[in-house]
């Protein structure tokens, strides 16, 4: 099951008032990088379902409870999210094995990693389990990535070759 981004939003804004239920709005949107409104709709929606209750504690203080059926929504969430991570970790180790077959069967031992972040670092560790060097040498075959998309291109090549098209995967 894909994760959307109300999904993601509403295990978080759960997770902040199991830890602060004092919590405002205002800070839950700081922490979020959202504005207040989207926190305020977010609780209204998660109140109207009864996953949070809304105590007020002062004239203007309201805390914010997690019932009973939003613990359970948290956990299902947390599962979805996880399953979601594996999937995607696993979508991008299967690219990245791909990429090193094409290296291999070129004869080549080593490649020039372009990317950053988490997929980065999972195609840096899938070719070095494979026995590919990382290497900033720039004779080497080029693995390039864009977004979820790993393109290999060797020194001849006029266009990449792209592993990130399969449909049914991204």
């Amino acid at each position: 099951m894909d994760i959307t981004s109300d999904h993601n939003s509403d295990l978080v804004i759960l997770e902040q008032i199991e830890k602060d239920p004092d919590a405002t709005q205002a800070n839950l949107a700081s922490q979020m990088g959202v504005a207040v409104a989207t926190i305020n709709w977010h609780l209204k929606r998660l109140i109207a379902k009864g996953y949070v209750k809304a105590r007020r504690v002062g004239r203007r203080k309201l805390r914010y409870i997690i019932t009973p059926e939003g613990l359970a929504l948290r956990a299902h969430l947390t599962l979805d999210y996880i399953q979601s991570s594996f999937h995607l970790f696993r979508l991008i180790r299967q690219r990245m094995q791909d990429a090193i077959s094409q290296v291999q069967a070129a004869g080549f031992d080593r490649i020039c990693l372009e990317g950053d972040g988490d997929i980065a670092e999972v195609c840096r560790l899938t070719a070095l389990e494979n026995g590919i060097a990382i290497v900033q040498d720039h004779e080497a075959p080029r693995v390039i990535i864009r977004a979820m998309k790993l393109f290999v291109v060797f020194k001849t090549d006029n266009e990449p070759f792209d592993h990130g098209s399969m449909e049914g995967q991204d």
